[in-house]
């Protein structure tokens, strides 16, 4: 088994629970880290045998640019799409922190993370 991990994905979004989240928008960054089995694209070399770490942060980007209410919905779709997509995904590992979060106090950020194996979904 091998991970791919992308990290520290930066993107400005507008999600939120408070209408001026989105409105105004934040920035997020989000680290992805994906357990897989990478013996025949070692053998290949090819990268449609690959997981595509191109095609992961594409479809963080897209989901990133679907406004929600909260950060777990948009990690649990991000989680659903990477399994979908790619079969031989085993675990994913997903982190998504909301900097200079509205909590009423001073904080650099808010996190969410999800991490579990494709029968846990």
């Amino acid at each position: 088994m091998a991970y791919i991990q992308l990290e520290d994905l930066e993107f400005y979004a507008y999600h939120g629970h408070f209408k001026e989240e989105q409105q105004i928008g934040n920035k997020f960054l989000m680290s992805i880290l994906i357990k897989t089995d990478i013996k025949k694209t070692a053998e290949t070399d090819n990268l449609s045998d690959a997981v595509d770490y191109v095609s992961i942060y594409k479809i963080a980007q897209e989901e990133m640019q679907k406004t929600s209410k909260l950060l777990e919905t948009v990690i649990m779709r991000i989680v659903k799409r990477l399994f979908t997509t790619y079969p031989q995904i085993e675990y994913v590992d997903v982190s998504l922190s909301k900097l200079n979060p509205p909590i009423g106090g001073k904080a650099r950020s808010v996190s969410v993370k999800w991490n579990g194996y494709r029968n846990e979904l």
